[in-house]
């Protein structure tokens, strides 16, 4: 028998913006008797998120550091041998998270990160998948806003439609997100590196398609949808570029509930067209700024890694994701997921809740790169839910566009 890891959870990049916020929400949150330690390559830096912890709880005073560099694979696998859960928030993942990922598929390590980035979820499958696979590790992308709420939101709606008698057949679900807030300069670097490689994250994903496996007898669809006027969501809604559909297919296709045929289409909701093509002239804007070096490192200097709203701007923050699914007989389910601050406050909760679930409940037995409703489900819901995240049942058609 292998002896036990001295850490239940490490958390990796606890001096950046997003990974102090995880840190005080496990200094709050961590059970009695959860054994974690703080990992980064600055030991100065990770003594000041320690005290700074240890205001809120005194017994954080002790909290072990390990200085390891991203790029210092030797150092990552020890990080990785150490610990059961491992808990990256070191981005942009293309260019500083492969090492850590690797490291904990070869020590049999579960690890969470917050990444939206495409490329680089499929180029860890690729190479990462088969070992996590043979050594029991559970590599789960995605653990943020970027795509918890989504991901989880669909399975949530699912269970309810189960729960009414379907789906016998085809299912389909339409999302719409609204949310008030603004980034950090690490998601939007994040942002920026993705937009900047239209060609390589296309390459990634078909790479990807070649060889993973398809369920066998069940079709899994990602329609894109259009610009309209949804009666569904009562709002302005246009298709949302982001990494969600990509999770909630894959949660779809590993799961038997999802029904036969089931489907699923990504929209930003917002009250006013105006509004609606604005900002898909913003997004056209940063993807074709992000393929010319010189602005992409002149909008770069305009939030830099590491920095974020204060606390003020994120107790103003806000997000509600609304779902409409219709399955066959003519049922349709109306469901809402909301919360507070979506970029910081709710992603380091949902971040840091994901590593606990991975690390303390009872859970399906996965193992490889997997998605947060394939690995955890239903107890990470739960999770979230005693947090203060609303997972709620519609009775009605939405009287108005989710938001505030």
């Amino acid at each position: 028998m292998a002896a036990p890891r001295p850490y239940d959870l490490v958390l990796f990049g606890a001096t950046g913006f997003t990974g102090g916020l995880t840190a005080e929400y496990l200094a709050r949150a961590a059970p009695e008797g959860c054994r974690w330690a703080l990992a980064g390559r600055d030991a100065g830096r990770l003594s000041a998120v320690r005290d700074r912890l240890a205001a809120i709880d005194a017994r954080c005073a002790d909290l072990p550091l390990l200085v390891a560099d991203a790029a210092d694979r030797d150092a990552l696998r020890d990080v990785a041998a150490s610990a059961r859960v491992v808990v990256s928030t070191v981005g942009p993942y293309l260019r500083h998270g492969e090492p850590l990922v690797a490291a904990c598929a070869e020590s049999g390590t579960d690890y969470v990160d917050l990444t939206g980035e495409p490329e680089f979820v499929d180029r860890m499958y690729l190479r990462y998948h088969e070992r996590a696979v043979a050594t029991g590790a559970r590599l789960v992308h995605a653990c943020g806003f970027d795509s918890v709420p989504h991901d989880l939101g669909v399975l949530f709606t699912v269970e309810e439609l189960l729960r009414r008698g379907g789906p016998a057949g085809r299912l389909s679900v339409e999302g719409f997100v609204r949310a008030g807030g603004t980034i950090s300069g690490g998601t939007f670097a994040s942002a920026m590196t993705a937009f900047s490689r239209p060609r390589a994250m296309a390459q990634a994903g078909r790479a990807r398609r070649a060889v993973e496996p398809r369920p066998k007898g069940r079709r899994v669809r990602m329609p894109i949808g259009r610009p309209h006027r949804s009666r569904a969501a009562r709002a302005w809604v246009v298709p949302m570029p982001a990494i969600d559909p990509q999770v909630v297919a894959r949660s779809a296709a590993a799961l038997d509930a999802y029904g036969p045929d089931f489907g699923y289409t990504h929209y930003a909701a917002v009250r006013r067209l105006p509004i609606a093509l604005g900002g898909v002239a913003a997004v056209a804007a940063l993807a074709t700024a992000a393929q010319l070096p010189v602005l992409r490192r002149a909008l770069g200097r305009l939030r830099k890694p590491g920095e974020g709203p204060g606390a003020e701007q994120r107790a103003r923050s806000w997000f509600a994701v609304r779902f409409v699914a219709r399955a066959a007989g003519g049922r349709t389910v109306f469901t809402e997921v909301s919360g507070g601050d979506p970029g910081y406050g709710e992603t380091a909760k949902m971040l840091a809740e994901s590593a606990l679930c991975l690390a303390f409940d009872e859970l399906p037995p996965v193992a490889g790169q997997s998605t947060t409703a394939v690995a955890m489900g239903r107890p990470l819901i739960d999770r979230l839910v005693a947090a203060g995240l609303s997972f709620r049942v519609l009775d009605a058609p939405p009287s108005a566009a989710p938001g505030r």
